[in-house]
């Protein structure tokens, strides 16, 4: 029995019991009515499924080698939405990994020392595949690569879809734990592969298993955060205080035909890297436009902004456009900055296969929450306020408004709850409305 079932099982009853004490006599009417009730509350349940609201059920998937031994266990829930074309335009498929998802045996592996890394393979519907592929070094394993198959013929799923063809998309992941330790993140953690993106909920993973069930110590996931550490750490210096929220400015970047990038964003940088005396931290360091010169360059597929400071020289943000969907994305970030106090001095990162801000040619992306782009294990960078349109734009001005999902989500989660409550006090009335007339039906008068 599913979630949905569980509570039309809870609330009819209730209502039953209201019904025939006014109308014994009228038991078939009241099994219409009740049927008509249930069809609406599973209407009304798979719209909060699709809101977020409900999490799919979290399935436990076991690799094992062939003795038998686990050596890769995880148990997670996952939703899925992805962006693909119709005949009337573009639009996202949106649902959860289903309860027949299974581990396909012929693809999964315990992997073999420097021929193949471990990897857990989970197939469902029609030839979709989820992939996780691990490594390790002597103190922490990770996730180094995800990667996802989907069929876009599976009608059930991507209905009306233009193309028939099976796609493929995989990124890198912040998943890692220390050797002999279990993964777990309570907390949603989004992974964006081109047009793809999932979401692992209540996530527990681990590889290299030591004995046959997860280990009892863990690692957290960043999004869980922040911990309460349970010894005092010795005395160290007192760190340098956070930086305030760094101040938005507009940014133009022009060509021979004109503008072709306007992006109005504050941003923050995240670097982590070891000081002289051996010690690891992670600084944060605030863009100032004030202190910040700004340039770059406009290509037929590739449109860069280029800022420069006296330690940042250069933050690189590089856009790329897709001809097949018609949208432009955040590709690249690269970073060339001076640390006076590393054991390197000179800081050096880049990523060449993002796929972040992304929204159709000719509109703008806009996202008022903060959002976070990791770039690397030891950089990522936060954006505030980002508003941003690339390649085709019409003079200084943005054009019409595609919104992330973080904004969305919080106005989608007042809206559903008011929509909840509406929809449980409509279905009190209407049930009091039949139960009295059924009472007034029974008697006649003489």
């Amino acid at each position: 029995m599913n979630l949905m079932d569980e509570v039309c099982t809870a609330v009819f009853p209730v209502i039953e019991q209201q019904s025939r004490r006014y109308c014994p006599l009228q038991s078939r009417d009241h099994r219409s009515a009740q049927l008509y009730f249930r069809n609406h509350v599973w209407i009304f349940l798979s719209f909060l499924e699709l809101a977020g609201l409900i999490h799919g059920t979290a399935a436990t998937f076991v690799v094992t080698d062939g003795n038998g031994t686990a050596c890769i266990m995880a148990n997670f829930s996952a939703a899925f939405v992805i962006s693909y074309e119709t005949s009337s335009g573009p639009t996202n498929a949106t649902f959860s990994l289903p309860p027949d998802a299974a581990v396909l045996n012929s693809s999964s592996s315990c992997g073999k020392e420097n021929v193949s890394v471990p990897s857990l393979v989970i197939a469902f519907g029609r030839g979709h595949r989820l992939t996780l592929n691990f490594t390790r070094n002597a103190t922490r394993y990770s996730v180094q690569l995800m990667g996802f198959i989907y069929n876009l013929s599976d009608a059930q799923i991507f209905p009306n879809a233009s193309s028939k063809e099976i796609k493929t998309v995989e990124s890198a992941t912040d998943i890692r734990a220390d050797i002999n330790k279990k993964y777990r993140c309570v907390s949603n953690n989004q992974i964006h592969m081109r047009n793809v993106t999932v979401t692992l909920h209540d996530a527990t993973i681990q590889a290299y298993l030591a004995g046959k069930s997860f280990s009892k110590e863990e690692t957290r996931c960043e999004q869980d955060g922040p911990f309460p550490t349970t010894a005092p750490p010795p005395p160290r210096p007192s760190p340098p205080p956070t930086p305030e929220s760094p101040s938005v400015h507009k940014y133009n970047v022009s060509g021979a035909n004109g503008t072709c990038l306007l992006a109005s964003m504050g941003l923050q940088l995240n670097v982590t890297y070891s000081k002289r005396d051996n010690t690891t931290v992670t600084s944060v360091f605030s863009i100032d436009p004030n202190k910040t010169s700004a340039g770059g360059s406009c290509g037929a597929q590739l449109v860069t902004l280029e800022l420069r400071s006296d330690s940042v020289h250069p933050l690189l943000f590089q856009f790329g456009l897709d001809p097949n969907t018609s949208r432009f994305f955040l590709q690249g970030i690269q970073l060339n900055m001076t640390l006076p106090d590393a054991r390197e001095p000179t800081f050096q990162a880049a990523n060449s296969s993002l796929r972040a801000l992304q929204a159709t040619l000719g509109n703008s992306y806009k996202c008022n929450a903060e959002e976070r782009v990791t770039v690397t294990e030891a950089f990522s960078v936060n954006i505030f306020k980002v508003w941003v349109q690339a390649f085709q734009v019409q003079g200084d001005k943005f054009g019409s408004v595609e919104e992330c999902q973080l904004d969305e989500n919080s106005m989608l989660i007042p809206i559903a709850v008011g929509g909840a409550l509406a929809g449980l006090v409509l279905i009190v009335l209407i049930a009091y409305l039949i139960g009295r007339k059924r009472s007034h039906a029974g008697y006649q008068t003489i």
